[in-house]
């Protein structure tokens, strides 16, 4: 048993020093970076150019309030209804900013892709190398040369 926990060990050793957990935490920290830059990109710009269309001031205030099943709640220190709302304005600026980095993503995996196929165009035009003479063609070669000494 004491082989298998040395085993893994080592491997989380090679794992941690190749630098892999290094390259996956800088990918994280990119990520989230590059997730608050789509919101503001989506709540600051997006989201007011579809308010103009849609005639609302604030698209973060769309809600709808929900019917009380059990009577209306009253607050007992204004005596205002308490109302539950299904506030689906944010919902749709998260939508709307899902959707923002997932064609972002997309058009990186595509570029990414491309690059790779150029990567194997480029080898494969490169001239291979001439095949290496078989065993008849070098034994005859050898005997070529020895008649050719004589």
């Amino acid at each position: 048993m004491a082989k298998k926990g040395s085993k893994f060990l080592k491997e989380f050793k090679e794992f941690a020093v190749k630098g892999s957990m290094f390259d996956m935490a800088i990918g994280v920290i990119i990520g989230g970076v590059f997730k608050d830059l789509v919101t503001s990109f989506t709540n600051n710009i997006i989201m007011p150019i579809i308010s103009i269309f849609t005639g609302s001031i604030d698209f973060s205030s769309w809600k709808i309030a929900l019917p009380s099943l059990f009577g209306d709640k009253i607050n007992p220190e204004t005596g205002e209804v308490i109302k539950n709302y299904l506030c689906f304005g944010d919902f749709l600026s998260s939508i709307i900013s899902f959707l923002i980095l997932a064609f972002v993503i997309f058009l990186m995996v595509k570029g990414m892709n491309r690059l790779r196929e150029l990567g194997k165009k480029k080898e494969e035009e490169a001239p291979a190398a001439p095949p290496e003479p078989s065993n008849e063609e070098k034994l005859l070669t050898e005997i070529r040369d020895l008649l050719k000494q004589k």
